[in-house]
């Protein structure tokens, strides 16, 4: 832990070596806030987002704050080991070919709906649901495509050479229309509470046992579970075209998942509380976790420590270093396309717009592990061939 911050409601405990000063007023908000319990807590790879920081965890005992969820409910990380070794350039490129071409990326969606099984199911009279029973058509195009961002489908290799698939994707637009509902809701009943809370902390909170608070964590979960069967559905595919470009020869270990934008009832410092992970993943003691790098940097598979103090937390990447336009203002495209084909990665850096998700974008993915060795321990260390961006 590298800050710990008092002289607020609650203790902010920072395992960021540097905090960028709109982050920080999120996160002193978040300490003075009527609904969060014992501490805040700040992951290594933390930044500016709405409300709260990204990267932040706080634990609430009678509460839910949808910006502290996030729009991209259920956002996460899989990954699957193969048992065969990392193929070719040539036959790397055939491959990012065929993936581009079977999973809708960006803002694309499906042609054609895809059978409602493949979905989690929703009951039609489920009036503690309105805003999924609404999207659920618009999401049987949505499930099995990647979204934008910082969204990808990457081929990385392991030290002993074993071809490995990550994806990291979330809950489409299903998942923002939850958020942005219950966050607006949210605002609503806050300002009929005796002392509403200063509207430009964005932090507006529903009580967890009201009708609305139980109708937010509903949808929040089916959310989760979407994002979950999106992920599974994109790996599928991957999947299925790495057995034809092999012809068959090729095994696959099971999928490991783990979510890094959702509220869970957990026990922490005595309560029971609701934990907001917001840009950070569990790390609960022996739990499997993703850390990804960005685009050319190494990514890794870890195993949780249960450190009580960030409530059995990690980070759930590197993080940003610079915002999106700042970086296509301040990057210099030839360098990071230098440094990328030096590597000889398949990247997707072509012209200006792309350097919002230039590596040079975000932190050294090794000072944030280095930030968090209490947190985690490195498992598996994975190196980048080949990225589809969103």
């Amino acid at each position: 832990m590298k800050f710990t911050g008092g002289k607020n409601k609650v203790e902010i405990k920072s395992w960021c070596e540097h905090i960028e000063a709109g982050a920080l007023k999120q996160a002193y908000n978040l300490a003075n806030h009527p609904a969060v319990f014992h501490h805040v807590a700040i992951m290594p790879d933390c930044h500016e987002g709405y409300g709260m920081p990204i990267g932040g965890v706080i634990a609430c005992q009678r509460a839910v704050i949808p910006n502290a969820v996030g729009v991209d409910i259920g956002c996460g990380m899989c990954a699957v080991k193969t048992s065969c070794a990392a193929p070719d350039r040539e036959r790397l490129k055939r491959i990012l070919g065929t993936i581009r071409e079977r999973i809708p990326l960006g803002f694309n969606h499906r042609s054609q709906k895809v059978e409602a099984a493949h979905l989690p199911p929703v009951d039609d009279e489920d009036a503690a649901m309105p805003v999924v029973r609404r999207e659920f058509e618009s999401a049987r195009a949505q499930i099995g495509t990647l979204g934008g961002g910082n969204h990808f489908i990457e081929l990385q290799r392991d030290p002993g050479g074993a071809l490995w698939v990550m994806i990291h994707s979330g809950s489409r637009n299903i998942g923002k229309q939850v958020a942005d509902h219950y966050n607006q809701l949210a605002v609503a009943v806050d300002q009929k509470r005796r002392t509403p809370l200063p509207r430009d902390w964005q932090l507006a909170y529903l009580d967890a046992d009201s009708r609305e608070g139980m109708s937010y964590l509903a949808e929040m979960q089916y959310c989760v579970d979407f994002a979950l069967a999106n992920r599974r559905m994109m790996m599928d595919i991957v999947c299925g075209i790495l057995t034809e470009e092999l012809a068959g020869q090729i095994g696959f270990d099971p999928m490991v998942n783990i979510a890094h934008n959702y509220a869970v009832r957990e026990s922490h410092f005595g309560r029971e509380v609701w934990v907001h992970r917001k840009g950070a993943t569990l790390a609960a003691e022996g739990t499997v976790g993703i850390i990804p790098g960005s685009q050319g940097a190494r990514s890794y598979i870890v195993s949780g420590l249960g450190n009580a103090e960030s409530f059995a937390s990690c980070s759930h990447g590197a993080g940003r270093r610079l915002g999106r336009k700042q970086a296509q203002r301040e990057l210099d495209l030839h360098e990071e396309i230098r440094r990328l084909d030096e590597q000889g990665i398949l990247h997707s850096i072509r012209g200006k717009r792309d350097l919002d998700e230039a590596a040079g974008a975000y932190k050294d993915i090794g000072e944030v592990m280095a930030s968090q060795a209490d947190l985690v321990r490195i498992t598996q260390e994975l190196s980048p061939l080949a990225v589809v961006k969103g």
